[in-house]
């Protein structure tokens, strides 16, 4: 486990949205709905109650019962696939790399489809160790592939950069919105 360096803790300690109160600009949710601006921060893994499944067209990549998803205020969840229930053999890796102030330092990975190398996935080989349960787990980003939760499939969470899968029950606006840069 990666010992969580020094620099993390400004970086956290910026975010004035935390899930206790939602900016103005964030939409009330009605019943069964869900508002992303109460999700906390420090983000919170839960586990899925549904079937996910990931496909490029025809192409099954993933499919899983035993997810996780991560909740962070502002963002629709990312889902995490267990590497057991990944066809990681679809997955080659590439050369970038990231850093999230909770999670630690993300690896991606691209998926060869049609002799085109599309940017797919991404995991967290050694995360700080309050999200070590994401260890051995890889996200898909569903503006590029198709992600499902249950039946109904996910729309990508705007901005490019972001992994969140916007499901029907979710409210925003969501991270990466116009107007949430500076939230």
């Amino acid at each position: 486990m990666e010992r969580v360096p020094e620099w993390t803790f400004a970086a956290r300690s910026r975010w004035r949205y935390t899930g206790n109160e939602r900016p103005p600009v964030a939409r009330t949710p009605s019943q069964g709905e869900q508002s992303v601006w109460d999700f906390p921060r420090p983000p919170a893994i839960e586990p899925v109650q549904a079937e996910v499944y990931v496909r490029a067209g025809g192409l099954e990549i993933a499919r899983s019962q035993q997810c996780l998803r991560v909740l962070e205020t502002g963002g629709p969840p990312t889902y995490y696939l267990p590497d057991c229930d990944v066809r990681s053999s679809l997955l080659k890796p590439a050369s970038d790399r990231s850093w999230c102030e909770w999670k630690g330092e993300a690896r991606y990975w691209t998926l060869n489809l049609e002799g085109a190398q599309l940017p797919a996935a991404w995991d967290y080989p050694a995360p700080f160790p309050e999200f070590d349960r994401l260890r051995y787990h890889f996200s898909f980003y569903p503006e590029r592939l198709d992600c499902f939760v249950g039946p109904v499939r996910a729309l990508p969470q705007p901005g490019g950069f972001y992994g969140g899968w916007i499901t029907p029950e979710l409210v925003g606006p969501f991270k990466g919105e116009p107007g949430t840069e500076s939230l």
